[in-house]
């Protein structure tokens, strides 16, 4: 009899015990690098959210709502996005700024630290010449759970530093009682434009818990380092900015080769967000996740040239080229599109 309650207790413990193993892996995996809450709710008969199947658009969860009142249909974007055509878009490449100074080389070093960092928090990996088909590629291989995951995480602070720039340069100018020359403007609309990507990932996956520890943790570093930082030398931190707008070309740029090899097949035939067909103006036609990523790596690219350029020109004196009118307007000239790109910047006596 003993020994039969002592097998019975056994194996309720040994059940209990299972039980709670499993909970435990379950509440892990949901802190796994990826930690982007996916919503999985029930979709109406005959439609789907985030479909794998190639034949069949996926569909976007809404996990954000619309907030019109009694007399407001909708709200515009503050800065009407420039048009950008597709075959400007298919121009936009990955390059690299040779660091010249002293100051180059401490900004480069900051971003490749940063990089590092982001990449473990990430589970990102650089992409390596590896078979996608081979026996072991999930060292290498990202999903579209990943690439999110890691979008979002990225434009939470990518909008951080033109908002800093911008107020302590508007914060310049009444000090000094004198005119910015135009700096502010395109500082505070480059920071808008990061948070409207973010807008527009949101509307695909809604960050866990730990996630938004993270960004949280992240801004307050980030906004208050980067506030001493551009105090100390303007310079350094617009260069700082261009070589991460290099990486961010790459992250987008490899989204886009792994999209056309057929990699991730949940974003093969899925609709963009209303939200970026309405701030891009996209064209009826070119509407899917691909046309998104060009979109988005294009306005990448603009970042980049735009903090270069900055980068190269006196802080205090030198007006904005963005917003400039030159009194030959058929040269050459640093343009809000994609019309004369330059993708490492514009040098100072080109300009100026």
């Amino acid at each position: 009899m003993i020994s039969t309650r002592a097998a019975t207790r056994g194996s309720t413990a040994s059940k209990a015990t299972t039980q709670l193993i499993r909970s435990f892996h379950s509440y892990n995996a949901g802190l796994r690098p990826s930690f982007l809450a996916m919503q999985h709710i029930q979709a109406p008969l005959g439609q789907r959210h985030l479909s794998s199947s190639p034949n069949s658009p996926a569909k976007i969860q809404e996990f954000f709502e619309k907030h019109p009142t009694a007399k407001v249909r909708k709200t515009h974007a503050a800065w009407p996005h420039p048009v950008y055509t597709e075959e400007q878009m298919n121009q936009v490449a990955v390059a690299h700024r040779e660091a010249k100074t002293m100051s180059d080389k401490v900004a480069l070093l900051a971003v490749r630290i940063l990089r590092w960092g982001l990449d473990k928090a990430t589970g990102y990996k650089h992409e390596k010449p590896v078979d996608v088909n081979a026996k072991t590629p999930e060292k290498f291989l990202m999903t579209e759970e990943k690439y999110l995951m890691r979008n979002v995480f990225l434009e939470s602070v990518a909008g951080v530093p033109g908002m800093v720039a911008g107020m302590l340069r508007h914060l310049h100018s009444m000090r000094r009682m004198k005119r910015d020359n135009g700096w502010i403007e395109s500082l505070l609309e480059e920071s808008y434009n990061e948070r409207m990507h973010l807008l527009v990932f949101l509307k695909m996956a809604r960050p866990g818990r730990f996630m938004r520890l993270m960004v949280l943790g992240a801004q307050g570093v980030w906004c208050n380092a980067l506030f001493f930082a551009y105090l100390i030398s303007p310079r350094t931190v617009h260069r700082f900015v261009g070589y991460l707008e290099e990486e961010a070309v790459i992250t987008y740029t490899r989204q886009i080769k792994d999209l056309d090899a057929g990699r991730l097949p949940k974003w093969q035939n899925m609709e963009a967000p209303e939200i970026a067909v309405d701030y891009w103006n996209m064209p009826e036609g070119n509407r899917k996740m691909r046309d998104l990523l060009l979109y988005i790596r294009a306005d990448e690219s603009k970042h980049r040239e735009v903090n270069h350029t900055f980068g190269n020109l006196d802080q205090k004196q030198d007006p904005n080229p963005y917003v400039s009118e030159y009194r030959d307007p058929e040269q050459p000239h640093p343009t809000k599109d994609l019309q004369h790109m330059k993708p490492t910047g514009w040098e100072r006596h080109e300009i100026i």
